[in-house]
């Protein structure tokens, strides 16, 4: 079977046809950057030419940076405010015309990595933390979906800064704007990590977005109780996730 996913992200919204049985890309992605500002009208534009490029005309699996609930989106942390309320899987339907569902980004990159990357046949706790423009969680508990956690505007106390939110603080975004090494940057990971696993106790933290193409930089550099790992999927999670949970709507 084969299903659209597209990854909207704070910076760039990318897409290919998803293999679902094998968890790959079917057609080399498509990316276009994200409109600014990344209103509704904006984002469903630039999904709609994504769908247009695969002239694609089933399924549609949409991964969004945001609490989701039911296709509505009830934050907006990296676009515009003005996508509290929308409902996202309508208004990505009437767009494009297709059946659409939308999901967390980061629960979308976990889904595929628990089904076909490093949480593969993994049981107890699992975190996979997608570092990019922010920092998104997907949380698994014994292959069961928390969904929403969205543990990247946690409060952590740093130890420069003091009390701060931890996507403006570790996340791939802050690491490219304040110009730091990978070995910095390394360290406020680990403090984010570290105040992760205090809370959680996790048996293992899965790392994708952005950062995992350049992981053999800096993952020797983090220590934890629980295994880290680099994600397989890399920066493809998200897209093959997102078309893995739009199976759903051949159900309905």
């Amino acid at each position: 079977m084969r299903i659209l996913g597209i990854d909207i992200g704070g910076s760039g919204i990318k897409g290919a046809p998803v293999r679902t049985k094998k968890g790959t890309l079917a057609k080399e992605r498509y990316r276009i950057a994200t409109p600014q500002p990344a209103t509704p009208a904006a984002v469903a534009d630039a999904v709609a030419e994504i769908v247009d490029h695969f002239r694609w005309k089933g399924p549609v699996g949409c991964t969004f940076p945001a609490v989701v609930k039911e296709g509505i989106i009830y934050s907006a942390a990296n676009v515009d405010k003005s996508w509290i309320g929308v409902d996202g899987a309508r208004l990505l339907g009437e767009k494009t015309g297709c059946p659409v569902l939308v999901i967390n980004d980061a629960d979308a990159a976990g889904l595929a990595e628990m089904k076909y990357g490093a949480g593969k046949g993994r049981d107890g706790v699992v975190f996979m933390l997608t570092f990019g423009t922010g920092i998104g969680s997907a949380v698994f508990i014994d292959g069961v979906l928390m969904p929403n956690t969205e543990l990247g505007h946690m409060e952590i106390k740093s130890s420069l800064r003091g009390s701060v939110e931890s996507e403006l603080y570790a996340s791939d975004r802050a690491r490219q704007e304040e110009g730091l090494s990978w070995a910095d940057w390394a360290a406020r990971a680990g403090e984010y990590l570290a105040a992760l696993e205090s809370l959680f106790s996790p048996d293992l933290f899965i790392l994708g977005g952005g950062v995992s193409k350049k992981h053999e930089k800096f993952m020797s550099l983090l220590h934890t109780r629980a295994k880290i790992v680099p994600a397989h999927l890399r920066n493809e999670a998200g897209i093959v996730g997102a078309a893995l949970a739009a199976k759903t709507l051949r159900k309905r």
